[in-house]
């Protein structure tokens, strides 16, 4: 099985099926105090029971600190600018009773537009077993999915996965996106949980005080965040139950749950879960997310740039009625000149 690294040799690949987006190449404004950046932003009514509203560049407002940037362009991903890299990542921890949920999944691959190209991975080991590279042919995408095998490895981080496939994921001008299926939990950093302390003793025979430390969510989720900030992809996730005892322990699912939701939130993405049990069926889910792609634009902003390059927090909001927009928290800006 191919490892992640074999992505590096699709970037020939990519520039071929990639559909040219309208936005400027040049990194810089007119205007030496500016940088031009762009970010993907999802279109979102308040309620599902609506219709979602039309963006206007001149509804759309861009915020970084106290400053409000100039936008520049607010482009509909559709038509010649819908090219979408989706990248399913199944986290091999799974328990296996979600074989039943894969065949919604393989039915959401098939019904992709032509403009998407999509890859199919399992995560393992802190790293991915690729077993569908990039392809538009999406029969091919989705005989590439298989049932998790339900073990654990001595290394099992969804976060550090993700990281593997961020990091060697080819730069294009196209929406990159991952859609996670996993519980989240971080069984390689999972000594964080330390319960109660037994006490100790002081030199002078007393017993210490009891020290308690709560757990909390895996260090690396933020890790993961910000590089997929960085290179601008958005994470999505589904949850699925584990295997093992962590799998079935409510508190690390909850944990595992807050750090992907984490993920998914910062990056403009969305999660969905139903509680820390299986969902009877993803195809709610997966219809979800399709609108999600149906409604997503390129806004292109003027960014105030800093000495050294870096990701920036930057607000995007919009006074449209019932519009509620999804956005990555941060933008990755080059150093002023």
């Amino acid at each position: 099985m191919k490892t992640y690294k074999s992505l590096l040799a699709l970037s020939g690949t990519l520039c071929l099926l990639a559909l040219g987006v309208g936005i400027a190449h040049s990194q810089e404004s007119s205007a030496s105090s500016t940088a031009q950046v762009h970010l993907v932003i999802t279109d979102q009514a308040m309620s599902d029971s609506s219709e979602v509203p039309v963006l206007r560049p001149d509804a759309i407002k861009v915020k970084q600190g106290k400053n409000l940037l100039k936008v520049t362009q607010l482009i509909p991903a559709q038509g010649e600018n819908a090219a979408l890299q989706l990248f399913i990542l199944i986290d091999d921890t799974c328990d296996t009773s979600i074989g039943n949920n894969l065949t919604d999944l393989k039915d959401f691959i098939k019904a992709q537009p032509a403009t998407t190209v999509i890859g199919v991975a399992y995560m393992s080991n802190a790293t991915i077993q690729i077993t569908q590279n990039f392809t538009p042919d999406h029969d091919l995408a989705a005989n590439a999915v298989r049932l998790p095998r339900g073990n654990l490895s001595t290394m099992d981080s969804p976060y550090l996965s993700l990281m593997s496939l961020v990091k060697a994921w080819p730069q294009a001008k196209v929406r990159r996106e991952v859609l996670m299926i996993t519980d989240g939990i971080d069984r390689l950093r999972g000594d964080r949980s330390s319960g109660s302390q037994l006490p100790s003793r002081s030199p002078a025979g007393m017993a210490a005080p009891t020290t308690n430390t709560m757990a909390t969510i895996s260090p690396d989720a933020d890790t993961a965040s910000r590089n997929s900030q960085r290179y601008g992809v958005i994470v999505h996730s589904i949850y699925a139950m584990g295997a093992g005892r962590l799998g079935r322990n409510a508190w690390e699912a909850q944990l595992g749950q807050s750090g992907v939701a984490k993920i998914a939130d910062e990056t403009g993405g969305e999660y969905f879960a139903l509680g820390t049990q299986n969902a009877v069926s993803f195809k709610p889910y997966l219809d979800r997310l399709q609108k999600i792609f149906n409604s997503q634009y390129y806004l292109v902003f003027q960014a105030v740039p800093k000495k050294k390059e870096g990701l920036q927090r930057v607000d995007v909001s919009t006074d449209v009625a019932n519009a509620d927009i999804a956005a990555a928290d941060n933008v990755w800006v080059p150093a002023a000149k």
